[in-house]
């Protein structure tokens, strides 16, 4: 079903939800139910790996299941740290730094009855990282492979303790397991060992069991009463995932009474939503909405030039009006707060008469514009409106010499394009790609970008990016066991990232949710990771 803003738009002009998504009455009386509209066309994959981006993972993934290393969210006030989950201790061998020690935590059991043991782990492993396992599931393993871009081997070491070796030193290794999740090996046996089965009857460990799946339109969870965090039991006994891609729909649907929160309201109903006695919520969020820029044989941003000119062309503080506020200028990769930044000393700014002046060097002019050909998304990534904030990109491009051609496509189409990198086949013609992402830590926000070793289809350095004196000081970083020294290292690669101009960096979002008056207990974290157990 697709909630498209004209298909649902009523005689009286108010957007609102198919009677088929409304939780019925009965059903609200009998229970502790929230009703939560999202933002995706579809419910992220169930099976234990959601798709969709980082934001599904607060859906389907840290909800149903739970990572070995998990993210601290009951803060928002300071980014999160790395916390115990299904492992209560990692360590790196001080004589073999390649090889970590996970120990983990006793008494877990899946929702089917089974218990968590080493056994159950490597099973995972084995499903997303090796092709020739009988149970491999390639949709899953699309989704976290390039998640974990160090791992190279996993074994058992006793029944509550796993080994896992990185391909080299690599001391940000635990960030990586903060996206693999634990799914349950009892009840895929059970389930005749069919991924489909088991994406409609999923068994982890987390603090929601789903109860009832409809694709494409919601998904409802269910409280586990039995989950082995105290601290993260359900404060709800029924959340239920409503799919209204459509801002103004999910507006209205809150407005209504059909939903109890939303994610990335519609703006221009923000007033309308607080005047009703909702309330808006939004946090520094680590995540760039920006543009990758091919650097192949034949493609015009091999010319620092012409990078340059298309980061000085756009007027941000206008794309943060376009969103109603709801955002940050970005100045690079991460925000200028972060440790990471350092002191680029080309300075992303609005500068439109340099830029011209730039593109001019280069050898092109408004008459004779350059021109290229972008793959960007319809819609999703946070709360950013991507056709709008294209078309005005598009147009501070054209006005200074730049003439870019859009290709749209759905979100996940665009992660898989991602994936492959700017040399595969389907990438002929296109010189760039728009994904927004996730910058929460050094892996996420540089290395998988610009290290050489990183270069798609083993990463996502898209552009195929390479540069020894960037890969040095990754390295460095990455062999270096103390944070002071991680942050150093990692702001000069912040620095050559942004002087170079490798990115288009446009805006940050700030994620805004608006909750109903009724709503409480939410803790925005610094993360596209959210704990939904809080809600109430």
């Amino acid at each position: 079903m697709t909630l498209s803003r004209r298909a649902l738009l009523g005689a009286t002009g108010l957007a609102t939800l198919p009677s088929g998504l409304i939780v019925p009455p009965a059903m609200a009386q009998a229970e502790r139910v929230l009703r939560y509209g999202i933002s995706m066309t579809d419910i992220p994959l169930t099976a234990g790996q959601p798709d969709r981006g980082a934001g599904a993972y607060q859906f389907t993934g840290y909800t149903i299941y739970d990572p070995l290393v998990a993210w601290e969210m009951d803060v928002a006030d300071r980014p999160g740290k790395l916390v115990p989950g299904l492992a209560t201790s990692w360590e790196a061998d001080p004589a073999d730094r390649r090889r970590w020690t996970l120990k983990l935590r006793d008494g877990v059991k899946f929702h089917d009855g089974s218990a968590l043991d080493a056994d159950a782990v490597v099973w995972n492993f084995e499903k997303v990282m090796n092709p020739q396992a009988p149970h491999f599931d390639n949709r899953q393993a699309a989704q976290v492979r390039p998640r974990l871009p160090s791992l190279a081997a996993w074994k058992k070491l006793d029944a509550m303790t796993v080994e896992l070796t990185t391909k080299a030193v690599d001391s940000l290794f635990p960030y990586q397991l903060l996206w693999f999740l634990v799914s349950s090996p009892a009840q895929y046996e059970k389930l005749g060992r069919s991924w489909d089965r088991f994406a409609a009857e999923p068994s982890g460990t987390g603090p929601f069991r789903l109860a009832r799946l409809v694709p494409r339109e919601r998904a409802e969870l269910v409280r586990n009463a039995a989950y082995w965090d105290p601290k993260r039991i359900a404060k709800v006994d029924r959340l239920v995932l409503v799919c209204a891609p459509d801002a103004v729909t999910r507006s209205n649907a809150l407005l209504s009474g059909q939903v109890d929160l939303i994610e990335t309201p519609a703006l221009d109903m923000v007033e309308q939503l607080k005047g009703a006695g909702n309330r808006l919520t939004e946090n520094v969020t680590p995540h760039v909405w920006n543009y990758h820029l091919s650097l192949l044989e034949g493609s015009p941003w091999r010319d620092l030039r012409l990078r340059q000119a298309a980061n000085l062309a756009i007027n941000r503080d206008e794309i943060v009006q376009l969103l109603g506020g709801l955002a940050k200028p970005a100045a690079g990769v991460v925000d200028p707060a972060s440790p990471w930044f350092g002191n680029p000393s080309f300075k992303v700014r609005h500068a439109p008469d340099e830029a011209r002046r730039l593109v001019q060097a280069a050898g092109f002019s408004p008459r004779n514009p350059v021109k290229a050909r972008f793959l960007i998304a319809t819609g999703g990534s946070g709360q950013m409106l991507s056709m709008p904030m294209n078309e005005y990109v598009q147009q501070a491009w054209k006005e200074v010499g730049i003439e870019v051609e859009f290709q749209p496509v759905e979100l996940e189409v665009l992660y898989t394009a991602w994936r492959n990198g700017a040399a595969h086949e389907s990438m002929r013609g296109i010189s760039a790609n728009n994904v927004a992402y996730v910058t929460s830590d050094p892996l996420y926000a540089l290395v998988r970008f610009f290290h050489s070793n990183q270069v798609a289809p083993t990463g996502v350095n898209w552009s195929h990016y390479r540069d020894a004196e960037t890969d040095a000081l990754i390295d460095g970083a990455t062999r270096s066991f103390e944070p002071a020294e991680q942050d150093r290292l990692m702001a000069r690669v912040h620095e050559r990232v942004v002087d170079q101009a490798l990115l288009v960096f446009v805006v940050h979002d700030t994620n805004p949710h608006v909750l109903g008056r009724n709503v409480r207990g939410y803790v925005q974290a610094q993360h596209w990771f959210q704990d939904l157990t809080t809600l109430s």
